[in-house]
């Protein structure tokens, strides 16, 4: 099975990890959201493709999964003080689909795969994130950067499964697109944006 090395073809920029080593507390807010949109992902294609019954028995856990780790995140959010808030969607997500084909059969390749390299890239920034936490946090990630490996190696179980011949070539055209979106500079700190802009010392131009 693929590895992590194998899907994202660019590693999360330093930058990022030290910002959301510090600000980790903020991100809870935007890691929930996470969880239901991966929760609300496999059910979508579940919806668009009934007759497709293994996919329907894999998907249906991996949604049950993802909404256990939402009610998980929610219960630290609550044992921290962390309030809710509502949030902008970032431009992660909203950057992956413009590279999606819009009609089958391509359609349904291009969904299970990009749903693999947000898994893969949410598995490696919570192996990132799991040792500079304090041990309540970086227990809670390392235990999730395990769930998402899973995740990502059942999409593209899915995804070789729906297209052989042609399902590693795309892969390596999305995972190209993804990485950029992954390491660009982002005006906002989320769990999949780039890292944020250095901030300028008071007093320089």
């Amino acid at each position: 099975m693929n590895g992590l090395s194998e899907v994202l073809l660019a590693p999360t920029p330093e930058a990022w990890v030290a910002a959301a080593s510090v600000r980790w507390r903020e991100l809870l807010n935007d890691h929930a959201q996470c969880e239901k949109k991966a929760a609300s992902t496999a059910l979508a294609l579940m919806f668009a493709y009934p007759q497709d019954r293994p996919l329907a028995a894999a998907l249906s856990r991996l949604a049950r999964e993802e909404l256990r780790h939402f009610e998980q995140v929610q219960k630290l959010m609550t044992e921290l003080g962390v309030p809710f808030e509502r949030q902008r969607p970032g431009r992660y997500a909203a950057g992956l689909r413009t590279a999606l084909r819009t009609a089958d059969p391509g359609r349904k390749l291009d969904l299970l795969l990009t749903g693999a390299l947000i898994e893969a890239r949410s598995c490696e920034r919570f192996g990132l994130l799991a040792p500079r936490l304090p041990a309540q946090a970086g227990g809670f990630y390392a235990q999730l950067a395990r769930s998402e490996a899973r995740h990502f190696e059942q999409y593209l179980e899915l995804a070789q499964r729906a297209a052989p011949p042609q399902w590693r070539r795309r892969l390596q055209e999305l995972a190209a697109h993804e990485a950029r979106l992954a390491t660009a500079p982002d005006p906002q700190l989320r769990f999949h944006s780039g890292p944020p802009p250095v901030p300028v010392p008071e007093g320089v131009e």
